[in-house]
């Protein structure tokens, strides 16, 4: 049978742009629909203009801090309609260099929803086009607050639209989401409160980095109210009453649920070709080849709800590609994959937390706790913590963990090293930049402890 391509991607975020373009560039006919944002959620309402938006608070603090410095400090305040219309303007910018990567590697683009007619066929904005293999690319989406009077609450979509600067926010969730924004919104100015299951943020993350950040968000003013959830929200005047499950409350100009995403699966006509999901309604795939139960259809990126990360989403297109185009799939190890947590102040992580690798072998654990240089002269109470974890019979460094100052940028390099099976002497003998903070992971001599 002759198919309109031989590749179609439905969704124009990260992964399935990288998909598409890699494919057009081995020679395949590809086309590829997105019915909202071309870039999708990272570019348009995630990763990019909320780092955006923290930078925007860092400013706020930083100059508070440079009066340790010598600088005074006039008065100022922040422009929260000069901030959106400036992020909105760089993020107009992405949307057409994403659908210039397309066009000029010669994929056809469609700004139009495609739904499944059957394996090989879909509806495209009306127009019925065929391919020979499909790719699911459709990404994620915020979950609601599922108590009475959730729809006074905004989800994460929603808070880079805002048309105002709000005086008093209440965050619901403990996970990145939530305590990003519990930071930026500090920093601009708000009264924030963050309203959590947990005693602790960030469930999953190490146990000590976690204690670290609860005692960083309450230090910058943050009132945390750990194990707790909510119990109603009410609405009066435009004033929002949030309900705890102990009886008090909490009067707030925005109410804020970041309890969790779910794969952006509805609507697709996924029933009609039979392609399975799990109970969560993420597409399920062989994780070697992305390949769904039906042989011709494939899903990449957080629809798969396994490890949701744009870079991960692209490093699966770019494999898919290559696999179905190219001479093989380029190999990436997903095990030990770095990641951030843009919270005031961030966090960066690679490989296993202490509890993990302690509950298979024993482990060395290095720490080191310090305040950063800038705030000896600042006077903000902030606290840099490092940690590598330490496999104790073959001395390779299996994790390593950070909350402070430029912790994403000092990770990177770190991710190389222990993707590489850097050893704790291999460290050692690394010579350190001085005065920095990011020589103090190869400084460490000391254990702190052995575990496991």
């Amino acid at each position: 049978m002759a198919y309109d391509f031989d590749l179609f991607v439905i969704g124009g975020g990260s992964g399935g742009v990288r998909c598409a373009r890699i494919a057009a560039g081995y020679g395949a006919r590809v086309g590829v629909a997105e019915e909202r944002f071309w870039g999708g959620t990272c570019v348009n309402i995630g990763c990019v203009p909320k780092k955006l938006m923290v930078m925007a608070a860092e400013y706020g603090n930083a100059s508070l801090d440079a009066m340790g410095f010598g600088w005074s400090r006039a008065d100022t305040s922040h422009d929260w309609k000069a901030l959106i219309a400036a992020k909105d303007r760089e993020i107009g910018r992405l949307n057409g260099a994403y659908t210039g990567l397309l066009e000029r590697a010669g994929v056809k683009v469609f700004d139009a929803r495609a739904v499944f007619i059957d394996a090989h066929t879909l509806d495209v904005g009306g127009q019925r086009i065929t391919a020979e293999r499909i790719v699911i690319a459709t990404g994620g989406k915020p979950l609601p607050l599922p108590v009475p009077g959730g729809e006074h609450a905004i989800v994460s979509d929603g808070a880079f639209f805002l048309p105002e600067m709000p005086k008093r926010v209440v965050l619901f969730g403990g996970g990145y989401i939530a305590v990003e924004f519990a930071g930026i919104f500090r920093g601009l100015g708000a009264e924030v409160d963050l309203v959590m299951r947990q005693a602790l943020p960030l469930r999953g993350f190490d146990e000590e980095i976690r204690r670290e950040l609860a005692q960083a968000l309450t230090d910058s003013g943050i009132r945390v109210h750990g194990q707790s959830g909510v119990h109603e929200i009410t609405e009066h005047g435009g004033v929002k009453t949030v309900h705890l499950p102990d009886s008090s409350t909490i009067e707030t100009d925005l109410a804020f649920a970041a309890i969790g995403r779910r794969a952006n699966t509805a609507g697709l006509g996924l029933e009609t070709v039979g392609v399975t999901r799990n109970e969560a309604k993420a597409v399920m795939v062989d994780p070697a080849t992305s390949q769904t139960n039906v042989e011709n259809i494939y899903a990449i990126g957080d629809v798969t709800d396994r490890l949701n990360l744009t870079p991960v989403a692209i490093a699966e297109g770019h494999s898919l590609a290559d696999a179905l185009y190219g001479n093989g799939p380029r190999r990436w190890d997903l095990h030990r994959v770095a990641t951030a947590v843009f919270s005031s102040p961030p966090i960066a992580t690679v490989g296993l937390t202490e509890e993990q690798a302690a509950a298979h072998a024993a482990t060395d654990v290095y720490v080191s706790r310090f305040t950063p240089m800038r705030h000896t002269l600042s006077g903000r109470v902030r606290k840099t913590l490092m940690k590598l974890v330490v496999d104790h019979a073959t001395q390779k460094v299996i994790g390593a963990h950070m909350i402070g100052e430029d912790s994403a940028e000092i990770m990177q390099g770190l991710s190389i090293a222990i993707n590489a099976g850097a050893t704790k002497g291999d460290f050692d003998r690394t010579v350190g930049i001085h005065p920095t903070a990011a020589e103090e992971f190869v400084t460490m001599r000391t254990i702190t402890r052995t575990v496991g």
